[in-house]
């Protein structure tokens, strides 16, 4: 194909087509190929670049050079972003440590990017609710550990997320409570764990899973039960943990009612309950293009209004 061919209309019009068929595919099929997104963006690169090297008229304008070299910044940069992006979910307890372990990930084909190297610790949380239970502001501090052995302490908000080595870690809206046993087995050291039950408030009457036990143990099932509930749906309330609660038991036929520090004896080992600690959510992003792709879009709207200031001030606004 020849560079004229390259820069033709029609095909501006047949990149712009697949991209909006792409985009509807993408959206409207799970697990659909970046590629249907990423494919007409790199055409219409190649058709603006192609545009630009051959017609005189953007050349010889240098404000409307300027924006369309802007215009194929921004396309390229867009299509870059889909092949490496990454986006994906964790949950941590409070007190545990993020080790590189994400679920539900989603990235483009060309990431290149490694969270081995991140590690932070989830030092609980504090939410606000207004009444009526709108939550409101959300306050997380972590603590940050460098490849140097150094801990730096963070706040993170939900728009001010903790960013480290490209990744960006945003408390989401799902977060919850965790029961925290500790396991002895009949025959090697004590295990501890936590238990994460689904979010609170979003699913307040459904506490309750069941999980199994370390080392091919039995499978058991808890539920939380609180005295008196923790947030209070008619006057501004904050998130955390309740005075007083116990939870249900129950292996098999059996079933116990726990307080925090109570145990309880199972034919393959002890099983104590040690209390009750929350969980947050965080939802995780990497995009390297986005601070690139906001100076090309200022860059685009002010060379634009350049342009269009010249032409006007060349003949009088009434004319």
């Amino acid at each position: 194909m020849s560079l004229v061919s390259l820069a033709s209309t029609r095909l501006t019009l047949l990149a712009i087509a697949s991209l909006a068929i792409g985009v509807a595919w993408f959206h409207a099929t799970d697990g659909a190929s970046r590629a249907w997104v990423a494919g007409p963006l790199l055409l219409l690169t190649l058709n603006l670049g192609a545009a630009v090297l051959c017609n005189a008229s953007f050349r010889a304008e240098l404000p409307l050079l300027a924006f369309h070299i802007a215009l194929f910044a921004i396309v390229a940069l867009a299509a870059a972003g889909q092949l490496t992006f990454l986006k994906g979910r964790l949950e941590l307890a409070e007190g545990e440590v993020f080790a590189g372990e994400l679920a539900h990930v989603t990235s483009g084909p060309l990431h290149a990017g490694s969270l081995a190297g991140v590690r932070f610790v989830n030092d609980g949380f504090s939410i606000r609710y207004a009444p009526g239970l709108k939550r409101a502001e959300t306050h997380n501090p972590v603590r940050v550990f460098d490849g140097a052995g150094g801990v730096a302490g963070r706040v993170i908000a939900d728009n001010d997320p903790l960013q480290v080595d490209g990744y960006r870690f945003y408390p989401s809206f799902n977060k919850g409570f965790s029961l925290v046993f500790r396991w002895h087995p009949p025959r090697g050291a004590p295990e501890r764990g936590t238990v994460n039950l689904p979010a609170y408030p979003l699913h307040e009457y459904r506490q309750a899973l069941e999980w199994r036990l370390p080392g091919g143990g039995p499978a058991v099932w808890t539920m939380l039960h609180f005295d008196r509930p923790p947030l209070d749906e008619a006057r501004e309330t904050w998130f955390g943990k309740p005075e007083s609660h116990h939870v249900v038991l129950r292996a098999g036929d059996a079933r116990w009612e726990l307080r925090p520090g109570a145990q309880v004896s199972l034919a393959s080992g002890v099983l104590a309950y040690e209390g009750l600690s929350t969980w947050m959510g965080y939802n995780v992003f990497y995009d390297w293009t986005l601070p690139w792709l906001l100076a090309a879009c200022v860059t685009a709207v002010a060379s634009l209004a350049w342009h269009f200031a010249r032409k006007f001030a060349r003949q009088p606004w009434d004319a």
